[in-house]
């Protein structure tokens, strides 16, 4: 006789410790996320502790999964280059996508010499790089955007310090383990960072909007200047960020400023810079030879000095003649004689 379809559960000691190996699961993973809660509500210092911990452990696994993640998209990327125009049309797009950072950077250092040149007392500080380190995840569902490096305290990285790639800048240091960190990204809605146009140096600040983009706020609220297209660096206003780092390319206007997107993609880069945080230092212009900013010599130094205009005297306008008056009737019309002549 064949057995019955549906039978219960109670006829077999496998389906009941499945049964009882699942509530015990779900029952255990509720209970921890409450602990889990309960600690980052009540001790927040603790509950860093036990996410660095986690991040450590999580690691090496995430390092794995990266590097196949990484091949697999690499692979993919080999051959759809191969089948639209072969390896070599591949090396030139990789070859203009260097040169557009290039001149997105060269325009940058052209607007900062046009400023150094005008002598407002700052030296300019570039970060040199604290660790280079590999991205192993990042949050792309998540309201709240971070990522994990795999260095940390014992390489030197320190909460703060500025995290950029190749094609641009990608965030912040916000926690630091042994060996791992965790990056606050550009796209979070609590990253705010200084910036400006590239080719002219108009100033806003960037905040993320928590979906891979930015919104670009200007400061001065006006007539909008942005047009699509238009590329955003980091300014260096306030520290932090070392300025001229590729931030953003806009792509679409709004009424206070525009919507960027972001020139660094944590999910497609591989390795990161760790920088040391930037700090512009003012100097005395004294010490340094240079005259004072507010001084006349605050001119750009290409600029030559203009000449004062000679004054030229005022030309004499000659007084006009008396009016002829009308002699009165029965006076005599003969012209006066000067004295010492007598009239014929």
């Amino acid at each position: 006789m064949a057995p019955p379809r549906n039978r219960r559960p109670g006829f077999s000691r496998k389906a009941q410790l499945q049964i009882f190996t699942g509530y015990l699961l779900a029952f255990t993973g509720a209970f921890a996320g409450l602990l889990l809660l309960a600690l980052s509500h009540f001790d927040p210092a603790a509950f860093s502790a036990v996410r660095s911990v986690a991040a450590e452990l999580g690691a090496p696994p995430a390092r794995l999964f990266t590097g196949m993640r990484v091949g697999v998209q690499d692979g993919w990327r080999e051959v759809a280059a191969y089948f639209n125009a072969g390896s070599k049309n591949a090396e030139l797009q990789r070859e203009v996508e260097r040169n557009r950072i290039r001149l997105i950077e060269a325009r940058a250092l052209k607007q900062e010499n046009r400023e150094l040149r005008r002598l407002l007392g700052l030296i300019k500080q570039e970060g040199r790089p604290v660790a280079t380190a590999r991205l192993i995840n990042s949050s792309a569902s998540s309201s709240r955007r971070f990522a994990t490096l795999d260095v940390g305290s014992r390489q030197g990285v320190q909460r703060g310090q500025p995290v950029r790639a190749q094609r641009g800048l990608i965030g912040r240091v916000l926690e630091t383990g042994p060996n791992t960190s965790r990056v606050l990204l550009l796209s979070d809605a609590e990253n705010v960072v200084p910036v400006r146009r590239a080719r002219d140096g108009i100033v806003a600040f960037s905040q993320g909007r928590g979906d891979g983009r930015v919104d670009i706020k200007l400061i001065d609220i006006g007539i909008n200047p942005f047009k699509v297209g238009d590329v955003m660096v980091t300014s260096g206003n306030g520290g932090i960020y070392p300025p001229n780092v590729p931030v953003a390319i806009i792509e679409k206007l709004t009424g206070d400023g525009a919507i960027g997107k972001l020139l660094a993609n944590p999910a497609g880069t591989d390795f990161v810079i760790v920088q040391e945080v930037y700090e512009p230092e003012l100097v005395d212009p004294e010490a340094s030879g240079l005259p004072p900013a507010n001084a006349e010599a605050a001119a750009p130094l290409s600029a030559p000095r203009k000449s004062e205009p000679v004054k030229k005297p005022a030309a004499k306008v000659p007084e006009p003649a008396a009016p002829a008056t009308t002699p009165a009737p029965g006076a005599s019309t003969t012209p006066a004689q000067p004295a010492g002549q007598v009239q014929p």
